[in-house]
């Protein structure tokens, strides 16, 4: 049983109610200001053994949003963010708001081209790099792609400021470094910094472009306002009871909406503090959560089995741990009861959304039982005062519709899931037509989610209806990843699926017919998908079909479902 004294899921929600009975509309900045000043010598953020309260997090923004002007950032002007988790990254996200601009994080694990495109595409102006992380040469990177004709033609970039990793690597001397930029801030008073903040506090503005992968091929950038992302975060804590000062161990990426709402926002709301940890072997899972008495677990299955499943799990004292939130993919009943037995848990959700929805529209229930939690991903996470009185209690609505017609279907009835409401984006950045074949006149987002919506309220998802998949929970176009393949010089055709994967749930497998006389190999094709998409873009499974071995529809097309059988007999081999 957990050390720490809980109320009631009942208590505890009575509790948000009255901290916040009427909804602020807040931006991010003025959100995080009433937080940083109610819990200012609380810790916020555990990362790489440092440790930062709401006070600090607050100086720091101010100091960074001060530096952001001082570098040139107007209001509306784009920011983006190109960096592994670090402890500057939640101040940066504040300091944007502060100064009234758009915060673009990247994801950190993409490749030259997918940079490229994103940094371009999004009208990106100032871009703040570190210089590598891990094996990526982000730098390197940038200044290659400065040095291109075609990415200067396209790209808004005028600054770069980088964030050095590596003293022996010399840096670019078009970039601006880090304490350079920290030192601009010196030189712009507190007036001019308070007049720009008050001339940036409207919350239905753009606030955040985040990336997700596109079934056209190319990622589309999320447009998400302020009050979207923070109705989200409060949403999350209703829904999952959030308890005044809650510990969430959150070894989640921060250019992902599940950390940024989930870890970021929601601790907001209550004082709580988050450990950041990506990347970490079970083990120093073990050892955070321990050290740091974490409260809570947001993982996935691909992290939580192996943590399960450590020959040291029971060594550790885990007596504080007693709620966890596993998403992003589907588990069977014996995950659940084992992560309840070895981990001690007494709350334990599921949920589904997706960027689209900021981060999470649905979760089961605090209490639901194991059978449930493994068949559905829940039902619209209670809003409190953030939410649509006619959505009863919620941010959002379900339904599902035919996909042909886009007519809604009856109660109970399989379709595509398309939802609407006050958390939902009104779109994606400079895609009016992906836009517009995604979201009708009253607001409803097709999710590309096939699926049915229970007597209960309760979601159960059967697949999708594009044809993307996830990789532990990262989003991959198809498209993107045939286009890469059908550049290959022995390629003829290609075309792409996702395959179940006991550890990644799913995985990419490749079809290929090669061109009359050429020859290749599987290593072959993954070496030269290695340098142009990121590691989980790239398939594990490599076929080599002949012309005459494609299933064709009647008009010449590959019928992908029928891969899909296909792949299923050879893995079954």
């Amino acid at each position: 049983m957990s050390t720490k004294t809980i109320l009631s899921v009942t208590e505890r929600r009575k509790a948000l109610e009255n901290l916040y009975p009427i909804w602020p509309r807040d931006t991010i900045a003025k959100h995080f200001e009433k937080s940083c000043r109610e819990y200012k010598d609380r810790p916020y953020i555990y990362i790489n053994e440092e440790e930062l309260t709401y006070g600090e997090i607050w100086d720091l923004a101010v100091q960074y949003a001060k530096a952001f002007m001082k570098l040139g950032v107007k209001r509306r002007d784009h920011i983006a963010v190109l960096m592994n988790n670090d402890s500057t990254y939640p101040s940066l996200m504040i300091a944007s708001s502060m100064v009234g601009a758009v915060f673009i994080p990247i994801n950190a694990m993409l490749t030259k081209g997918e940079l490229g495109y994103i940094v371009s595409q999004s009208d990106t102006q100032y871009l703040l790099v570190q210089q590598k992380v891990k094996d990526k040469h982000h730098a390197e990177v940038i200044e290659e792609l400065l040095d291109t004709p075609e990415f200067r033609e396209n790209s808004q970039l005028e600054k770069v400021v980088c964030i050095p990793t590596d003293e022996k690597d010399s840096i670019d001397k078009r970039f601006l470094l880090w304490d350079d930029f920290l030192k601009g801030a010196d030189t712009v008073s507190d007036k001019e910094f308070q007049q720009r903040w008050n001339e940036s506090r409207y919350p239905d503005e753009v606030a955040i472009i985040m990336y997700t992968s596109g079934s056209t091929g190319n990622p589309k950038g999320v447009m998400l306002t302020d009050d979207m992302l923070l109705r989200a975060g409060y949403a999350t804590c209703m829904s999952r009871a959030i308890e005044d000062g809650r510990v969430t161990f959150a070894p989640l990426p921060f250019y992902h909406c599940f950390a940024i709402i989930e870890a970021i926002f929601a601790m907001s709301f209550v004082g709580g503090s988050f450990i950041s940890a990506l990347g970490s072997s079970p083990l120093q899972s073990l050892q955070l959560m321990e050290k740091y008495k974490a409260n809570d677990y947001l993982c996935v299955p691909s992290t939580l089995v192996p943590l399960l499943n450590h020959p040291r799990v029971s060594e550790f004292d885990l007596s504080s741990l007693f709620a966890m939130w596993c998403g992003a993919a589907p588990a069977p009943v014996p995950v659940w009861q084992k992560a309840m037995d070895v981990l001690g848990l007494t709350e334990i959700i599921t949920g589904y959304g997706q960027t689209e929805v900021s981060s999470s529209g649905v979760t089961t229930e605090i209490g639901d039982p194991l059978e449930r939690i493994s068949t559905r991903v829940g039902r619209p996470k209670l809003g409190g005062s953030s939410s649509v009185p006619e959505f009863n209690g919620s941010n959002v609505q379900y339904k599902t519709i035919d996909p042909d017609t886009r007519k809604t279907l009856p109660a109970g009835s399989i379709g595509e899931l398309v939802v609407r409401g006050n958390t939902v984006t009104h779109g994606y950045y400079k895609k009016p037509e992906e836009t517009a074949s995604v979201i009708d006149k009253d607001g409803w987002l097709r999710t590309g989610d096939v699926g049915k919506i229970d007597e209960n309220g309760y979601i159960q998802l059967l697949g999708r209806s594009k044809e993307m998949y996830k990789v532990s929970g990262e989003l991959v176009s198809p498209r993107e990843v045939e286009v890469v393949i059908s550049e290959h010089p022995a390629v003829s055709q290609v075309n792409v699926i996702g395959v179940h994967d006991s550890l990644t749930t799913e995985i990419g497998a490749a079809f290929i017919e090669l061109k009359l006389d050429e020859s290749c190999t599987r290593r072959d094709i993954i070496e030269w998908c290695s340098s142009r998409l990121a590691k989980f873009k790239i398939p594990r499974h490599v076929w080599f079909v002949k012309v005459s071995e494609w299933p064709m529809t009647s008009t010449g097309k590959v019928q992908k479902f029928r891969l899909k059988d296909i792949a299923k007999e050879r893995l079954a081999k």
